[in-house]
């Protein structure tokens, strides 16, 4: 067993880095220039570590976090763990009602911010547990170290959800968590190694940037951070430091896709993309516009890296929404209500067991028996399995609509939708009805230059009647200016359903032929 196999944590990870790769670029920071090396890192995290020793942070502590894209927020994640306390990642696009549901239900004792977010939190802080709000500027170590003893399952994170019903449930994620799900990709297909450069464009707040480091950890490679996506120059970032792998999800392939191609396109040193829901319709001319082969992977904030798709299964999968098969350390199972399995070919829910994954949802134990129950957890997406172990993406338990008997999957239509070229992004949704049960309802936002009077309901149902059986056009149709997203840059389904009684309101009926 290599010495890397045997690491089990967090600062395991980073020790064997500073050690090995000591002068070797850890971090890019693209806003502000900054670079540090793996020697620095560790240097850096445990000057952090101290100085909130000093504070009184100890074992078991939570520490909300609320921090954009800077050095600050990875260092002070690593320097907890050196403390075996426990970061509470804050949204930072959350306000009063939900920052305080997270520092409330995570019983933070802390919070570290910049001056952008102090006010915010000082208003919170005395209605939830925290006890100090510190300004990360602030903290200066002034004494000795800490000692760390390393645990496997001590939790490292509280990380809430950005589940698209709901309030956030707190994924408690221990060490484990995260050197399972990085010595598998270092190791394993993509096999990332100390000659790669990687690159994030999400907020540390979710989970990609914080993987990422952690695989940067394990394998020596470089990980270029920006400050957000941004698709007008997320092509010219990837090429000017040379970035030979990256992972994105939800709507990002489809955006980048639809900015105008330029003879750049395949100037890059990009050797593999991994992605999450790539769109099948568009996969094959991703892979054309960029001449690199895109593979899809799945995983959840609870489980980690479950399921993702080898080269070996690529050229057979690509457009038909296989998202793979198990990683080593993962079963898979396709079962139906009483979670039996159901025959390959068939579709049911998809079943997760294995090593790393989350421990539960942090003081919610009936949701954490509920996602576990038999022993597997328990996903809400909907899948199948062909005869050779490959997984297929259907949809999620909650997106399926049952229409006359029917059943109709959101994704599929939404995906329809996003084949119009004046559309930008589509979320469906079912209506109650009292003859058919549900009817279905789309929210559309157009394309810059495109409006309503051009691009009227009757032509985006039509479109949509060319592309999918009749009983899976919308009936409803509504048209926004933008749809509430999630972190993980999916729509947030459940304020949609909140922000009216009635979905009908002020829709488009297509039965009717009239604005409601």
């Amino acid at each position: 067993m290599s010495e890397l196999e045997r690491i089990e944590d967090l600062v395991g990870l980073l020790r064997r880095a500073a050690r090995t790769w000591p002068d070797a670029v850890a971090w890019i920071f693209d806003a502000t220039g900054e670079r540090l090396t793996f020697a620095e890192v560790d240097r850096r995290s445990t000057e952090l570590a101290t100085a909130l020793h000093e504070l009184g942070t100890g074992e078991g502590d939570r520490v909300a976090v609320m921090l954009r894209n800077q050095p600050e927020f990875p260092l002070l994640w690593l320097a907890l763990a050196k403390l075996g306390a426990v970061l509470v990642p804050v949204n930072t696009n959350y306000r009063e009602l939900d920052g305080e549901h997270v520092l409330t239900h995570s019983g933070a004792r802390f919070a570290v911010t910049t001056e952008e977010f102090t006010a915010l939190l000082e208003t919170i802080a005395p209605r939830t547990s925290v006890e100090r709000v510190l300004r990360v500027g602030e903290l200066a170590a002034r004494g000795t170290p800490p000692p760390f003893r390393a645990v496997p399952e001590r939790p490292a994170n509280i990380q809430y959800t950005s589940g698209t019903t709901g309030a956030p449930k707190g994924c408690v994620l221990p060490h484990r968590y995260w050197t399972t799900l990085a010595r598998d990709l270092a190791t394993e297909f993509p096999a990332i190694g100390a000659d790669d450069v990687m690159l994030t464009a999400q907020p540390f707040h979710y989970i990609d940037p914080q993987w990422n480091v952690a695989l940067g950890l394990a394998s020596g490679a470089t990980l270029v951070v920006l400050d957000r996506f941004h698709p007008s120059t997320f092509w010219a970032k990837v090429r000017e430091y040379g970035v030979t792998w990256f992972y994105c999800l939800g709507l990002m392939p489809t955006v980048l896709l639809r900015a105008p191609e330029s003879p750049e396109d395949r100037d890059h040193r990009v050797r593999a993309i991994t992605a999450s829901a790539i769109p099948r319709e568009l996969h094959a001319e991703l892979e054309r516009r960029w001449g690199v082969p895109w593979y899809e992977a799945f995983g959840m904030t609870e489980t980690g890296g479950d399921i993702r798709v080898l080269p070996e299964d690529h050229d057979d999968t690509v457009g038909t929404g296989c998202i793979g098969r198990p990683s080593r350390f993962r079963e898979a199972m396709v079962a139906d209500e009483t979670g039996a399995p159901v025959p390959r070919g068939r579709t049911g829910e998809l079943l997760l067991r294995g090593v790393g994954l989350m421990h539960g949802y942090h003081d919610d134990p009936e949701a954490t028996a509920r996602a576990f129950r038999g022993g597997w957890f328990h996903t809400g997406d909907l899948a199948r399995m062909d005869d050779e172990g490959r997984v297929y993406y259907v949809g999620r338990t909650k997106d399926m609509i049952r229409r006359s008997g029917e059943n109709v999957s959101a994704d599929e239509v939404e995906r329809a939708l996003l084949l119009h070229p004046a559309v930008a992004t589509a979320a469906v949704l079912p209506v109650p009805d009292p003859l058919r049960g549900e009817e279905i309802k789309a929210y559309v936002v157009l394309a810059d230059g495109h409006s309503a009077a051009d691009v009227p309901p009757e032509e985006l149902a039509e479109f949509c009647a060319e592309k999918l059986a009749y009983f899976k056009v919308p009936r409803y149709w509504a048209y926004a200016g933008s749809l509430p997203m999630t972190p993980s840059e999916r729509v947030a389904k459940g304020e949609l359903r909140a922000a009216s009684e009635d979905l009908r309101s002020g829709t488009y009926d297509r039965v009717a032929g009239t604005w409601r």
